[in-house]
């Protein structure tokens, strides 16, 4: 059963998993800005999300949306196709915790000057990425990419449904 739900929302699952990862980045290197450092939010947030973009293309591409082809236009379309999303994506993650922490969205947590700005930004910049990435960037890769991923929870899968039936005494 499990490999069945992963089968079947594989893209979102691993979406999510790398978006988390690609957020934490972000976070890590924000944090690492703001405290090391002690730069002001606007330059954390630049930094953080230029590491953390170099790092979402690379896992999106061959993690989650199964772009496995090196040819020089491929690579190339999807590069300025990422870039150009997430420079989108960028500006309202550069802009957007400043102006809601400034019209009143101010709380800190954890010793993180603009927190929950920080927080709610970082959703909606999650959501959006997931869409450009799935409509503009990357449609149609993967197609047929996935097999070996396929194959393994089929296998998976049988294997649940042996133990179901041998524990339900059936053969």
């Amino acid at each position: 059963m499990i490999a069945k739900l992963f089968r079947k929302y594989r893209e979102q699952i691993m979406y999510l998993i790398f978006g988390v990862a690609t957020t934490a980045v972000n976070w890590v290197v924000y944090v690492a800005m703001q405290k090391v450092f002690r730069a002001e939010m606007t330059l954390c947030n630049a930094v953080a999300w230029v590491i953390a973009v170099a790092f979402a293309y690379v896992t999106n591409k061959l993690f989650v949306f199964d772009s496995k082809s090196w040819k020089a236009s491929v690579v190339l379309r999807e590069a300025v196709a990422f870039v150009g999303a997430r420079v989108f994506t960028g500006l309202l993650e550069i802009a957007v915790p400043t102006l809601l922490f400034r019209i009143g969205l101010d709380q800190a947590a954890f010793g993180i000057e603009g927190f929950a700005a920080k927080a709610v930004t970082s959703v909606a910049v999650i959501v959006l990425n997931y869409v450009f990435s799935k409509l503009i960037v990357f449609r149609g890769a993967g197609k047929g990419d996935g097999a070996q991923v396929d194959k393994h929870c089929v296998n998976l899968e049988e294997k649940e449904e042996g133990k179901a039936n041998h524990t339900s005494g059936q053969v």
